[in-house]
This record gives structure tokens, sequence and C-alpha cells, in this order.
């Protein structure tokens, strides 16, 4: 991104505050995270922007997008707008229409991110292609993410977040994508949304947007959005999952239209992912030797279905970003298949169910049965109230303990005793439980609370 203050001026019908000529090469609304030639972005919330500019501009800011009715530092370069956030998307659409990329936007209760991350991966053979870094999918990090997309990018792959009824409408028609994606229906915001209908429902705006023409790819196997009534002309499905899927705790491996395709993730649930990315690779011109060769090595955003390897020599699968029950049995269920040794699950709570949250929770236990793991650690209130007596009930000498959230030293504590460096360890929360401190302190602080 190269832009004047004249240029954003227009962009969000503001006011120059200094010389109009300053240029600014990215974008920022956490101080923090600012760097040199930044526009950073004061943001107005529960922590205002207006009081961090300062520390942005010592962090190398060469300007500042300011909301009317605040104090701006000394005489900060500025573009003063009526509202910052406002301003943020009307810049981000500004910033759109000049680079003009093809834009592919995916959303989905579960496999967004690995969609994105395959999508980009098979793309990039063929265009300059930029995707959504880490989880900047909301109505902040999207804007976000088309500000920083280099100028020269010919595909913009966006990740698209929900957790409320129009939240997709206003990101799509930021976007305006040619392609637009739902990988699934699941349980996820099932304490704001009641049903899955309304889940549904919910993410079929992210077609509002999708520009005359544009290519609508839903899953073959979801009746909910299948048998919708306001599907746009060019609908297409994707799967549903071939047979003869070859599963290892490493690759799954399948075979389409005389291809074979092998992915470097466990799960015949991926597969479903990757059928939705050579689907918008196709409709953007690449042949499946290409997109095989694109999916057998991409790289997968932290945290998703990633393996690592503890400090011990233990080996962890990291699923700790996201959890709903559908995605925890789906990879329970291919751990099963590959009857792993020495397999100890660490499950914290799934967030968001509402009043079916207990009784999702419970519902595990058959999953986590038949993968026959030697050990399991239970992690919040709705696991330990819930799964572990299911479990207890089930499988009397079973070795399962319970955990509070705010419990994860001792879970720590427990585990470095414990592990072995034959040990296979899956990990799976949603993101508010943390696990990913258990996993950083696997991986790199093995030496504390041993």
């Amino acid at each position: 991104m190269k832009l004047t203050l004249a240029d954003i001026k227009v962009a969000t019908n503001g006011a120059v505050q200094g010389n109009d000529q300053v240029q600014v090469t990215g974008v920022a609304f956490d101080s923090r995270q600012v760097k040199a030639g930044d526009l950073f972005v004061a943001l107005v919330g529960e922590n205002d922007g207006h009081h961090f500019i300062q520390m942005a501009m010592e962090k190398g800011a060469k300007a500042v997008l300011a909301q009317e009715g605040h104090v701006l530092p000394g005489k900060v370069p500025a573009v003063v707008v009526a509202d910052s956030f406002a301003g943020l998307q009307a810049l981000s659409q500004f910033y759109l229409k000049q680079v003009q990329p093809k834009v592919v936007a995916i959303t989905g209760s579960n496999g967004k991110t690995t969609t994105k991350d395959m999508t980009a991966a098979i793309l990039s053979k063929k265009y300059q292609t930029f995707k959504t870094p880490a989880n900047f999918n909301n109505e902040i990090g999207l804007p976000v993410t088309i500000l920083s997309m280099p100028e020269t990018t010919e595909v913009l792959v966006l990740e698209m977040g929900m957790d409320r009824p129009g939240q997709l409408t206003a990101l799509s028609n930021l976007a305006k994508p040619d392609i637009a994606v739902i990988t699934m229906i699941g349980e996820a915001h099932l304490e704001f949304f009641q049903t899955r209908a309304n889940i549904a429902k919910a993410k079929l705006e992210i077609a509002t947007g999708l520009k005359p023409g544009g290519l609508f790819l839903i899953p073959a196997d979801e009746p909910l959005l299948v048998e919708a009534t306001t599907l746009p002309e060019n609908t297409k499905t994707f799967g549903p999952v071939p047979a003869d899927v070859d599963e290892s705790l490493t690759t799954t491996a399948w075979t389409e239209n005389g291809q074979r395709f092998a992915i470097p993730m466990l799960g015949r649930y991926n597969v479903k992912n990757a059928e939705a990315a050579i689907m918008v690779g196709q409709a953007l011109g690449l042949d499946l030797k290409t997109m095989a060769s694109a999916l057998a090595h991409f790289d997968l955003t932290k945290n998703r279905t990633e393996m690592l390897k503890a400090a011990n020599g233990a080996t962890l699968l990291s699923d700790v970003y996201n959890a709903n029950p559908t995605a925890t049995k789906e990879v329970l269920q291919a751990l099963s298949k590959d009857a792993v040794d020495n397999l100890v699950l660490v499950l914290g709570d799934m967030l968001e169910l509402g009043e079916q949250g207990p009784a999702l929770h419970a519902d595990l236990a058959d999953a986590v049965l038949a993968a026959k793991p030697k050990k399991v650690a239970l992690v919040g209130p709705l696991m330990v109230e819930n799964l572990l007596p299911a479990l207890k009930e089930r499988a009397a000498d079973l070795d399962v303990r319970g955990y509070q959230a705010d419990q994860l030293e001792q879970l720590t504590t427990d585990l470095k005793k414990s592990l072995t460096a034959r040990d296979f360890v899956f990990l799976k929360a949603s993101h508010g439980i943390h696990l990913e401190q258990l996993v950083d302190e696997l991986t790199t602080g093995w030496g504390k609370h041993a």
C-alpha cells in the first residue's frame, strides 16, 4: 500500500492536518503492532486509540486516521474523519478498487481457515495471491487485510467470521467477492443463533455482496444450504468426500477425476475443505496436477491441526484455536481409525453453545472412548461437569481428570510429569480456554514447573 494523505482524504471524506503529500505504506490499529511507515487508525472502543497516538508515532507511524472531537498530540500528520471505524472501511474499499484483485471470500462454522490456506496455496501457483493473516476476519480485521495486500495482488483470499446476524452482509458488501464459499454449518454460536437453521441463514449472507454472475460454492451434503430458496444463480456444490480416502496421522490422500491428491494433515473431513479449494482453483483456470502439487505442501495457519513436537519428544496435535462438537468428533474419529498408540486427550470447553452446551459436551463420550485414549484431561466447567461424569460412567478404569480453566499451570505440571516421548497428545478447545499456553509450555518451556 502506498497512499498519501491526499488519497486518504478523498477515500474517507476527511480533513487533512499537515502535509497532504505524506505517504503511508501500511496500516495498524494496535499501537503495539505499528511498523515504520504505517497509518495508525485511532479506533474508539474500550481502549480509545487516540490515547496511543504518541506511542504509535514513536514506533514509526507516519500519520494517523483520527476521529473528530479528539485532541491530537503536536503537529502529527493526520486525516480527521467523522468516524474512524467507518473511515477505515471506506479506505479499504478505495484501495480495493485501486488494486482490483479477484476476491475469494470464505466462511463456515469450521474449516474456513484451513480452506483459506488451501485456496491461497493453489492460487499462488498462477497468481500473485494474498490471504487473510491469522484471524483477521471481522469488521476491523478484514479492511486491515485489504489494506495490507501488495499493490501487485491479483487474487485476494479473505476469511470471514461471524457471530451475529448481519455481520456477513456487512463484510460481503465491503469485499464484493467474485467467488464465495461456505465450508460447513456446525454448532458454533448456537448460544446466539439457537438453531443450525439460523446459522445457515446467517452464513448465506456471504453471498450478499457477490458480484453479478459470481460463483457461490456450498457443500453438497448440507440440506440447510442446498435447499435454500435464495441461492445465487451461479451456485455449485462440492463434495461429498470420496469413499477411497487413505488416512494417516500426517497425510490424507484420495483420487479425484483421475488425479491423486494428498494433504499434509490428519482427517478425511479436511478433504471436503480441499475440494472447495480445488473448485475455486478450477474456476480461476488451474489444472488438477498443479493444484495437487500445491496442496501437498501448503502452509497451515498456526494452531489449526498443527503437528508439533514436545520438548521431551512427545508428538502434539494442536487444534486449540476453535472447537465445536462436529469438528471435535471428526478429529477423534480420525484418531480412532488410525488406532493411535499412547493417545493422550486434552479437551477444553467448546464455548458459545448456549443451552445445548452441557448435552453437546456429554455427547462426546462415544467419540472419546472410540479413540481408546490412555489418559484424558478435561479443562473448563462444561467438560468437567458433563463429559467427565459421562466417561466415568462408561469407562470406570479410564484415567480421566478435570481441571478448571484457571488451572492450566497445574495441568502443565501434571502432563510434564507423566508424558513420555512415545505419547501422542491431541489438544482441542475453544480459544477462550487458552490451551495455546499449554502448547507453548510443552514445546518450549519444559524446564519450568517440572
